[in-house]
């Protein structure tokens, strides 16, 4: 299967990737969106990561601003960065020149593949880059074998009471692809929040030896801490449950359903409407179940075995 990713590069970004070169997937490329920082921090935080992490796909920028409106990113929580840590952070860096995402996207749909292989994209932030593709090359976004969408929610947002972040970043850019009946697999906030990371977790990253494991631990703890900071006991890990769904198919379960995005302009936008019922006329699957215990070890043997590479 080919795959490619496309991302707003937060840590939790940052442990899905992880998650899909673990499990031994190769991917093709990565394009980037502005959403939990503005796009040039975002392509910071993607090139340092490259570089720690020993990424060898291509990376390319993205979509600096939603398809309507302005920009609105996730700052406020996830700090200046995209990304908190509880001592160190990544480097500032410099990504490399290369094309844009949109035209990395459509040489890589454009590129020949057998009839048994699949081009699944794993989208882990607002999804501009897929909608522009949707609206200026329709013939090659429907090349498009599988999307899977971290984003959404079945019941309460996560950014507002009524929306999660990714699909109120960009709510007309998920209502193109909803409206052009791409193979959509959503990963909502409620499937995610059966996840969590807690700060038992972070224990086993920092005692290995491994050169990115401080960073990788800081990062770690700052992530969690956000959860504790509200009276949890721990943070949800969004992004990789999207990966474990690509890479494992027997870990997260999936039901179809009509899923419709609210475009008002009122405290509503943003919201995913999910209608399971017989019914009605089906435009994507959403995930209904997940073996928790078994996606957390797997994310964190990701993490564990990154933390102890020399």
């Amino acid at each position: 299967m080919a795959i490619w990713i496309d991302t707003d590069m937060g840590f939790d970004d940052i442990a899905a990737v992880l998650c899909v070169t673990h499990a031994g997937w190769k991917i093709d490329g990565m394009s980037l969106v502005a959403g939990n920082c503005p796009l040039p921090q975002v392509c910071s935080n993607a090139a340092a990561a490259a570089s720690l992490f020993n990424w060898q796909f291509p990376i390319h920028a993205g979509r600096a601003c939603p398809v309507l409106g302005r920009l609105e990113t996730a700052e406020r929580i996830m700090g200046p960065t995209g990304m908190l840590t509880a001592g160190q952070s990544l480097p500032s860096a410099t990504l490399k020149p290369d094309i844009p995402a949109f035209d990395a996207l459509c040489n890589w749909l454009q590129a020949p593949t057998t009839p048994a292989d699949e081009r699944h994209i794993l989208a882990l932030g607002p999804l501009g880059n897929i909608a522009a593709l949707i609206l200026a090359r329709p013939e090659l976004a429907a090349k498009i074998d599988r999307l899977t969408w971290m984003g959404g929610a079945v019941s309460l947002g996560n950014h507002t009471p009524s929306a999660e972040y990714n699909a109120f970043a960009d709510p007309e850019a998920l209502a193109i692809v909803l409206a052009h009946n791409m193979p959509l697999r959503m990963v909502d906030l409620d499937l995610c929040r059966q996840v969590i990371a807690t700060p038992q977790d972070v224990v086993a990253i920092r005692k290995a030896r491994g050169k990115n494991a401080p960073l990788l631990a800081d990062l770690i703890e700052g992530y969690i801490n956000i959860g504790l900071s509200r009276g949890r006991q721990g943070m949800a890990i969004f992004d990789p449950c999207a990966a474990i769904a690509v890479t494992n198919d027997d870990v997260i379960t999936f039901a179809p359903a009509r899923i419709d995005i609210d475009l008002n302009t009122g405290p509503s936008r943003g919201r995913t409407i999910v209608d399971p019922r017989p019914a009605a006329i089906k435009n994507a699957e959403y995930a209904v179940g997940v073996d928790a215990v078994t996606a957390r070890e797997m994310i964190f043997a990701a993490l564990q075995a990154e933390a102890e590479k020399k």
